[in-house]
């Protein structure tokens, strides 16, 4: 089992070469959770997430001989640019296996820190499986991503940031994956002050830690993909199971939609672009996953920001769907001239931004009439229902498409 020791032994290995991030206390999740709420922004590190923590203190306790070797590691995208970056910078060659299915941009940047890149397979899992072939096939040392105790006392040095930054901390929550980081985190702060609740964030699609508290041990799960693909894990660690079991009070899940929603939400209100495993900590704040926490002094671990710029564009575009900023309507029309121009007034006076018109005969209601549906951007369902009713009070057949 890792140890406090162990913890503050590997803060002084690594604190001056990782970036003291900040912990800033957010009014707005605040006001919105009825906490007193702060967010450590880990997605702020070099790489872009926590993750290099425990691979530079991995990389520094290693002997010498381990690190000539070379390194290998599995990833499904920021241990790998971790390993990467701080093996550049110690002059150590890596060899990265990722899945197939990993973010560009991850790839991208770890291939730009010097690394070897293998894509392999569907799932981290699949990666893990190839990584440790290419070990034994190539005699390179391996550096796990999770369930490896300088790893774990890595990441647990967040924990000792932790009290320093906020003193008077009641709460956590802490993405969980394989477990690394909860581990570590856990660790630091149960061995200091054991009053401090430590809160486990998992994807509802994928709950392998979950599962291993059920089971009584790790077990492997299938699941379909998520958007926190730095979490999506199939089966938890053996050693960070042991430390979940002691030290972690309670473990919660948040859906694709919340996760989304949290992603959108801190893009929005708190200006912090936060991939999907950041932002589950976030969400199941604001979702109240976890009770007792009204008026506590609460933390959220944003673990990174790593997210490809397409994703965030549909999750922007879906938020505003969500929210009723963005909505789509149908309008069953005369098929004669002026209609549309009528419709457009109409809509102007509600003063209502048009995006995309669709015009089309072939799918009318009844012959001799024409369908208009039209993408319109608006201030949210109240603004939705004052164009609907404006267009009914003209005699207008309108309808909100997808609700």
């Amino acid at each position: 089992m890792v140890t406090l020791p162990d913890v503050q032994a590997a803060l002084g290995r690594i604190r001056d070469r990782i970036y003291l991030s900040p912990c800033a206390r957010s009014e707005t999740l605040s006001r919105a959770t009825g906490t007193n709420a702060f967010l450590k922004l880990e997605n702020l590190q070099m790489t872009g997430a926590y993750k290099e923590r425990g691979a530079l203190n991995k990389l520094l306790a290693m002997s010498a001989a381990d690190r000539a070797r070379g390194l290998v590691a599995a990833s499904a995208g920021n241990h790998a640019q971790g390993v990467a970056y701080h093996g550049g910078r110690l002059g150590v060659t890596t060899t990265i296996v990722m899945p197939e299915t990993t973010p560009i941009m991850k790839v991208a940047n770890t291939r730009a820190h010097g690394a070897r890149i293998v894509l392999h397979g569907a799932t981290y899992d699949d990666a893990y499986a190839e990584a440790r072939r290419i070990e034994r096939a190539e005699g390179l040392t391996f550096v796990h991503p999770f369930d490896d105790p300088d790893v774990i006392a890595g990441q647990g040095t967040i924990g000792l940031e932790l009290l320093d930054q906020v003193p008077d901390l009641d709460a956590v929550l802490v993405p969980i994956g394989g477990g690394g980081l909860v581990s570590g985190v856990a660790v630091a702060l149960k061995e200091s002050r054991p009053a401090i609740r430590v809160i486990g964030v998992e994807a509802e699609v994928l709950p392998c830690m979950r599962a291993a508290r059920s089971a009584g041990a790790p077990v492997t799960i299938e699941g379909p993909s998520t958007l926190a693909d730095g979490i999506a894990v199939k089966r938890a660690g053996d050693l960070t199971y042991a430390h979940v079991e002691r030290y972690v009070d309670e473990i919660v899940t948040v859906s694709e939609e919340e996760i989304a929603s949290a992603i959108l939400y801190l893009l929005e209100r708190e200006k912090t672009v936060v991939e999907g495993a950041g932002a589950v900590g976030v969400a199941a704040l604001l979702q109240r996953k976890a009770a007792g926490l009204e008026g506590r002094r609460v933390v959220s671990i944003v673990s990174g920001g790593n997210i490809d710029v397409n994703l965030v564009a549909r999750i922007i575009e879906r938020g505003l769907v969500k929210d009723g900023r963005l909505v789509r309507i149908s309008v069953a029309l005369m098929d004669k001239p002026g209609q549309l121009a009528v419709v457009s007034q109409i809509i102007a006076r509600c003063r209502v931004n048009v995006i995309e018109v669709h015009h089309t005969r072939a799918f009318a209601t009844r012959f001799g009439d024409t369908t208009l549906q039209l993408t319109l951007e608006t201030r949210g369902q109240e603004h939705v229902d004052e164009v609907l009713a404006a267009l009914r009070g003209e005699g207008y057949q309108v309808s909100q498409l997808g609700v």
